[in-house]
């Protein structure tokens, strides 16, 4: 009979664990946050998007609390990117949000995937940590497409501080995208 450490580690490279299932949902939400945009349905879009958020806050604290495995490890974040990126490149394409900021957003992304891709086809070892400014960046950048989001769906108005958020996630992206360019160049 194996002992509880065994059944945890054959447990933890199952697929399907509740917090996978919900993290998997979030990915599967991102066809449909972008169909709610395109089709002009911003009010749903909001709530699918706040509705995203809560369940990454829920597949957290599941996995925080009884074990996460690999496939959530790298679930969890691509599900994260592809819904973010995702907003911000259909918000820039019906003019929610200016065209510059998705390509910023979408190019920091691409700087860091490529980065690791290219260090671990050269034989480098890759360690990738969220740094401070990139969780700052993180926050900021789903404040903008929540709010967005609102204003878009509820005919709201809030000129000066969708513009105050949008330098902000400008600024927060070109720091985190250069801070993690820093520690990697550091590093190797």
């Amino acid at each position: 009979m194996p002992d509880g450490s065994q059944v945890k580690t054959v447990a933890s490279g199952a697929l399907l664990t509740a917090p996978n299932v919900i993290t998997f949902g979030r990915l599967c939400a991102v066809p449909l946050a972008f169909w709610l945009i395109i089709d002009h349905h911003p009010v749903y879009a909001f709530f699918l998007f706040l509705a995203a958020g809560i369940s990454d806050a829920v597949d957290g604290w599941m996995a925080r609390r009884w074990g996460g495995n690999v496939v959530g490890a790298v679930l969890d974040p691509v599900a994260d990117k592809a819904l973010l990126v995702t907003m911000y490149v259909t918000l820039a394409a019906v003019k929610e949000l200016p065209d510059w900021l998705a390509i910023l957003v979408v190019f920091r992304d691409l700087v860091i995937v490529g980065g690791v891709i290219v260090l671990a086809v050269l034989g480098q070892q890759v360690a990738i940590r969220p740094l401070y400014v990139s969780k700052v960046n993180t926050t900021l950048q789903i404040v903008l497409v929540a709010l967005t989001l609102l204003l878009a769906g509820f005919s709201l108005r809030a000129p000066v501080a969708l513009e105050v958020l949008i330098w902000a996630v400008a600024c927060s992206t070109l720091a985190s995208g250069a801070a993690y360019v820093w520690v990697t160049v550091r590093q190797q």
